[in-house]
């Protein structure tokens, strides 16, 4: 006969096991009430520091800086695409690029990175997957670009251009895409600071509830 204590944790368990299961089942979480918030979006999505944690860990690339791209790539909508063009002004015609989800990656640099990190199962519209893009291309600047891993202003230029182009100094002639760098970079730095008033309050909850 199964004792109570046996029962009680077998419930625990399963509740745990659920509880990670089910928002894959769900799908695509909503984007953040308050985007501008890196405090606020880890309390909203309980599983997204671990995520990006995890990136970091794997990557070295910032959580701040992490979180300021996807903000400004997607602001957290996960199927997002860029608009369709026009045909005569009245037709939809196609996208300019292929790019989507979090990240906003281009289809064959995603193939690139799951050919790369051996994710072949990866999907742009799954916040861990794309976090974990965004650290690996913003890896790959740190290497063939010489960019500083915490320089979220060169690797954001680096993100949009392209390592080649980053290194041809392309951006130079885009006066707007300078300006949205800027604005990564204090987005950055922005949820650097709110990050160091909550980072100790997820660390010991994973802490808790992720010991495996």
């Amino acid at each position: 006969m199964i004792g109570r204590k046996k029962i009680r944790y077998i419930a625990v368990t399963l509740i745990c096991i659920l509880s990670v299961l089910l928002p894959g089942c769900i799908g695509p979480r909503k984007p953040p009430s308050n985007p501008d918030n890196i405090c606020t979006i880890f309390r909203q999505n309980k599983d997204w520091y671990k995520d990006a944690d995890s990136s970091y860990s794997r990557w070295g690339i910032p959580i701040p800086v992490l979180m300021a791209i996807v903000h400004q790539e997607s602001r957290f909508q996960a199927k997002i695409k860029p608009p369709r063009t026009t045909c005569l002004c009245i037709f939809p015609g196609p996208r300019p690029s292929s790019a989507y989800g979090y990240s906003q990656a281009l289809d064959s640099t995603w193939n690139k990175y799951k050919r790369s990190t051996g994710r072949s199962g990866a999907d742009r519209d799954d916040f861990d997957d794309a976090v974990d893009f965004i650290g690996w291309y913003c890896d790959q600047s740190h290497r063939e670009c010489g960019i500083a891993k915490n320089d979220a202003y060169n690797l954001y230029l680096a993100y949009h251009e392209g390592h080649g182009g980053f290194n041809r100094k392309t951006y130079r002639k885009k006066e707007w895409l300078l300006r949205v760098a800027n604005n990564v970079s204090a987005r950055a730095r922005t949820y650097q600071n709110q990050f160091a008033l909550c980072e100790r309050e997820f660390r010991r909850r994973a802490c808790c509830l992720w010991p495996f």
